[in-house]
Order: C-alpha cells, then structure tokens, then sequence
C-alpha cells in the first residue's frame, strides 16, 4: 500500500523569548497565575522582520535537512496558518519560491489550531492517490499580531513559531507499516462565538483580535479530542496502551492533563512544550513532534498520535508509525 512515510521534521521559533515575567510589565498578571491556569512560562513573539512565511521557510529548511533531500524534489507544500502574510497569494507560494521549487502544488489550509492535523489530512490524501510524491506539511503562525495585548485573559496564552515535516510516499507492507495510518478530522459551526477573531476582509475590513470563552473552549476540548483519539484507536484496532507517543496540541496543561486521564495515558507517554512555547496554534503540533524528535524520545517505528482542536470548532487526530 502507498503511504506517506515522515522522512524528516524540522521547526523555528522567533529570536526574542518572552517570559511571564515580561509580561506583568504589559497587563494585570503574574508569573504564579498564568502557570497556575496554563503551565506556560515562556513564549516567542515575532519581531518585524519575522514573518509566518519566514519561520514557515526556517523549519521548512531544517526538516528537509534532516530528510536528507533537496528542496527541488519537492512537489506538494501545505501550509497551516490562521496569519498569513497577506490576504492573498498563499504563504505557502512565498514558503514555495523561498526553497527553490517553484512549479509543483502548494496552497494555505485554515483550521486554526487544528490546521496541521487538517493539512496532514490533505497532503496524505494527495500523496496515497498519486498526486505528488513528496510533501512537505507546514503549521506556522505570528499570533502575536491579532492578540489584544490589554486582554490578559487571552495574550499570555500564546506565542509565535514554525513547525514542518516531511512526506515521502512509499510503498509499505507487513504488521507494522511505517506512515499516516489513520486520520480522522471534524468541525462544528455552531460554537463559533466561544473562539473567533472579530475582524476579517468580508466583514470589517480589518485583521481583528483573539476572542475567547476559556471555561466554555476547555469543556468542549477535553470531551471533543478524548472522542477523536478513541476513534483513531478503534479504527486502527488498537488500544491506549499501544500508543508510544501523544503529541498533542499545546494550548494549556490542564487540557493535555485531563485528556490523557481520560484516556487512561501516563504523563510519560506526552510530549509536552507548552511551557516554553506557549499555544503556537497550528505550529504547536509539528513543533512539539521535532522536539521530541530531535531530543531522541521519538524513534523510527514509534506508534505516535498527534492531536488538536482549535476555533471552529474544529478538531481531529492521526495516528503515524514513525
């Protein structure tokens, strides 16, 4: 069976870290109550000369590297982004020209915190059905630029980065098929007002700013994402226990906490960045997974879950053998 297999990961962050001490010189906080309510310590902010097309290219480059291939081979880049650069062309256009393979496909996907896993979706697709043969798979965000830096509800919660990886379509057979084994995505309309930014081209002709219901978003989380990894497990005939990894979206630690109870996990078994990179939206997966790749957790044949849900609601889960 054609799969597509991760050959390399790679990610970036912005040069200026920002600590929650930093912070209580902008808004009515301190370092005790946002590690309290989120477990995040840190965070990197965008400078001006830092775009999301820029770290998008930076982890972009690092992944490849670590692929050990050439930009020109690939031939299909999906970028995951609710920041882009502009309106319109896609970032991924700009992320495409950056690299030096101008030609192939490449396009924008937006699903906020759930983008990557929605981008993953996609580019699986593309690649099982013969469409490209290699894919690089980018969640990049500059969050800071549509915060509300008076909100303190809302501001210390994110930050800015990069996170990539690549797909090769290979061939694949046996038990244990290394690859995208199984990804299963949703959205639901009807909470749009508990996670939104109040500003867009059609509507107010301005960016907008971060809205949010926290209590209402965390319910909804813990429940909607324990419901999609189960689904993922069962589809795959699995069980919790054969998971090696959990990679999950890095909005706040008591959600990463009550989903893997839920779901009978060891704290062990998930990777877990919050606290130094905050809620990066749709790069806190992939970013996640190259630190754990790169610090030796994550190996080649790992039974690994990624996960996320973001405004929308949207949500979902993929299950990858490494």
């Amino acid at each position: 069976m054609r799969r597509s297999v991760v050959i390399g990961t790679g990610s970036a962050l912005p040069r200026r870290a920002v600590s929650n001490a930093e912070l209580t010189g902008i808004v009515d906080t301190s370092d005790e109550w946002i590690v309290e309510r989120t477990g995040i310590s840190n965070r990197y902010i965008a400078s001006d000369d830092e775009t999301t097309s820029s770290l998008a290219t930076d982890a972009a480059r690092r992944a490849i590297a670590a692929a050990g291939i050439e930009a020109r081979s690939i031939d299909l880049i999906v970028l995951a982004t609710a920041t882009p650069d502009q309106t319109f062309p896609a970032s991924a256009t700009r992320v495409q020209h950056n690299l030096g393979c101008n030609g192939g496909i490449a396009f924008d996907v937006a699903a906020v915190c759930s983008g990557f896993l929605y981008a993953l979706g996609v580019a699986d697709s593309m690649l099982r059905s013969g469409m490209a043969n290699r894919a690089l798979v980018i969640g990049a965000e500059t969050f800071s630029r549509i915060l509300d830096w008076e909100d303190r509800t809302t501001c210390v919660l994110f930050g800015d980065g990069a996170g990539a990886v690549v797909l090769e379509a290979r061939e694949q057979s046996g038990d244990k098929p290394r690859g995208v084994l199984t990804t299963r995505l949703h959205a639901d309309g009807a909470h749009n007002e508990l996670l939104f930014v109040d500003g867009g081209p059609s509507t107010t002709g301005t960016v907008g700013k971060v809205r949010m219901k926290g209590r209402e978003v965390f319910r909804h989380a813990v429940v909607n994402l324990a419901e999609v990894l189960k689904e993922v497990i069962e589809e795959e005939g699995l069980s919790t226990s054969d998971i090696d990894w959990l990679v999950p979206h890095q909005a706040n630690a008591r959600i990463l906490d009550a989903t893997a109870r839920k779901l009978s996990l060891p704290p062990e078994k998930v990777v877990m960045t919050v606290g130094q990179h905050a809620n990066t939206s749709a790069a806190s997966v992939p970013l996640a997974l190259d630190t754990a790749v790169r610090d030796g957790r994550i190996r080649e044949g790992d039974l690994v879950m990624l996960e996320a849900m973001g405004g929308g609601f949207t949500w979902g889960a993929s299950l990858i053998r490494m």
